[in-house]
């Protein structure tokens, strides 16, 4: 089997975890989206645990269930700029992104960090004002009470977070190609990141 990995970065909401699954499904690839282990993580500490000891212990059975709420994503966007909390994570990561038959891994540092030898390298983002829009009506699809000001804020600060810190920030690769998803429909989109991939076979 050939090992061939695909870095997929961006911010919040901006497509990348769609466009992950439908280029792993393209490609019979394996896909991971790392955000879930760091929601995962956020999830037992709002629950009382030690961030640090959550991610030394986490399992595949703590990726289950609902973990895309409002609450848990800021926590999981806290728990995301602890050095030792990533460093628990990134061996998970790696060794996921090196099995045989292909790897699709979505996150914010996997062509910076976690992958930075990976064969393709995608940066997906969209404007905040687009991308709080299409949180606002996944949440509110949901139905959880939430305002397009408030999720637009919510977009705003974990972008800061996630770019501002120290370990690991939020950006580019330098050898990335980047797609900007906010006048695009997920075909296109897709479209776009299939033929980037090709490009790199």
């Amino acid at each position: 089997m050939t090992r061939f990995t695909v870095a997929i970065d961006g911010p919040a909401a901006a497509g990348k975890g769609t466009i992950s699954k439908a280029v792993a499904a393209h490609f019979g690839f394996a896909h991971l989206d790392t955000g879930l282990l760091y929601r995962a993580v956020g999830a037992k500490v709002l629950a009382g645990g030690d961030p640090v000891q959550a991610a030394k212990a986490l399992t595949p059975k703590d990726l289950e269930g609902d973990l895309r709420t409002p609450e848990v994503a800021q926590a999981a966007s806290r728990v995301a700029v602890l050095p030792d909390v990533r460093a628990a994570l990134v061996t998970f990561q790696r060794d996921f992104a090196v099995r045989d038959g292909g790897a699709v891994l979505d996150g914010r540092d996997i062509g910076t960090v976690i992958c930075p030898d990976a064969q393709a390298k995608l940066f997906v983002t969209a404007s905040a004002e687009v991308r709080a829009e299409r949180r606002y009506l996944e949440l509110a699809d949901k139905g959880l009470d939430v305002t397009r000001e408030d999720v637009l804020a919510d977009v705003i600060e974990r972008d800061k977070r996630d770019s501002d810190r120290a370990e690991a920030p939020l950006k580019p690769a330098d050898d990335a190609i980047t797609i900007d998803t906010s006048e695009m429909s997920i075909d296109q989109a897709v479209a776009k990141a299939v033929a980037v991939i090709e490009a790199c076979r």
